[in-house]
């Protein structure tokens, strides 16, 4: 299995010089904050725009790259199977994906996140195929409620296909380093097209031979996807188990169904990333103003208040981008904004807006 402590030397001495020196400085920038200074120094001190470093990268498939990152001191922990905003530096402009956590919790310096190029896909596959070992991203908190309860259920079953496996990675290695007998008698199955193509087959395999794990690989060049009846007939006692699954729309769409006329639809937990549809009207746009920050945007029509905001440069709360998990949340000062999904327009202050899936609707003020 790979060990994320065994792949970089040990850096927490950075932390340790960070930490002196951001106290130094504020003796000599005093009344303001020496963030910035900080950040010029080495952006990992940074706690206004939080950086990681990329110490490490292991190839999973031809399309898939695990990169291992060097993080901030004061990173919020995540929990097994949750997510994390990514930025990358493209032409100039930060773009941000959201990506699962694929490395246990117990290290808090060392976060491991795993991308599969994306068809046509500028920011995944830049990062899964052209980013350097040395290479800054930025980072957001972890989000996300596709986790383990504590207590963990007695019998356990996943379901992933092709990078859906990637939570559940996370959620297997953790079990794997606290709570090894929850894998006594649990199922996992994985579907990719063929045996090359799964995502951390060989890991996956090796838990397989040495921990109480059965693991069920579909590849669907040769028998086709995984219908709810193919899963039955792989795991008949699939109704008396908690299951996870993620991948596909269509996949977790025909499980959801499944689930609803012949199981226990709380016993089913799906993570989904799907971007929210465009609506047929993206509206008018306008000029987007992050009170808190004092950055100023132009958000074109059907364009994102968090992506306008980006792109100018404001670091913004950030989660799932989909308008899931609301920690991208920011108060309406003035003006209106349309809901990217549904076409509704919001104008009160006051009023909680969602900037990852909210355009504007002329000239707009946002507290963040």
């Amino acid at each position: 299995m790979w060990d994320a402590r065994n792949s970089v030397a040990d850096m927490g001495v950075l932390g340790d010089i960070g930490r002196r020196a951001r106290g130094a400085a504020a003796l000599f920038t005093q009344p303001l904050l020496p963030d910035d200074l900080l950040g010029t120094l080495n952006p990992l001190w940074s706690a206004s725009e939080p950086h990681a470093r990329v110490v490490g990268l292991r190839r999973e498939t031809a399309d898939t790259t695990t990169l291992l990152l060097h993080t901030p001191r004061a990173r919020t922990p995540h929990r097994a199977g949750q997510f994390v905003g990514i930025g990358t530096r493209l032409d100039g402009v930060w773009q941000w994906r959201t990506y699962s956590v694929s490395s246990r919790p117990r290290d808090p310096r060392r976060l491991a996140v795993t991308v599969t190029a994306v068809p046509g896909g500028t920011v995944s596959g830049a990062l899964a195929h052209r980013t350097p070992v040395g290479a800054l991203v930025r980072i957001g908190p972890p989000a996300g409620e596709f986790v383990l309860p504590d207590p963990v259920p007695e019998k356990l079953l996943f379901v992933t296909a092709g990078s859906g496996i990637t939570p559940v990675m996370g959620i297997l290695r953790d079990l794997v380093d606290t709570r090894p007998h929850a894998l006594d008698g649990a199922v996992l199955v994985h579907c990719d097209r063929t045996p090359d193509e799964l995502v951390f087959g060989s890991e996956l395999r090796r838990l397989a031979a040495t921990t109480g794990l059965r693991l069920v690989e579909r590849h669907t060049a040769a028998e086709g996807r995984l219908t709810p009846d193919a899963l039955a007939d792989a795991v008949p006692d699939w109704a008396a188990r908690e299951t996870w699954a993620c991948g596909p729309a269509g996949l977790l769409d025909a499980l959801a169904g499944h689930w609803d006329r012949f199981g226990d639809p709380d016993a089913l937990h799906v993570e989904r990333f799907v971007a929210p549809a465009p609506v047929a009207d993206p509206g008018t746009g306008g000029r987007v103003t992050f009170t808190t920050s004092g950055i100023t945007a132009d958000a074109g029509p059907g364009v994102a208040l968090m992506a306008a905001g980006e792109s100018a440069g404001a670091l913004l709360p950030n989660g799932c981008r989909m308008g899931i998990c609301h920690t991208c949340v920011g108060k309406l000062r003035s003006g209106g904004v349309r809901d990217l999904r549904n076409g509704d327009v919001h104008d009160t202050p006051g009023q909680s807006v969602r900037t990852c899936v909210s355009g504007a609707a002329g000239d707009v003020e946002i507290e963040l």
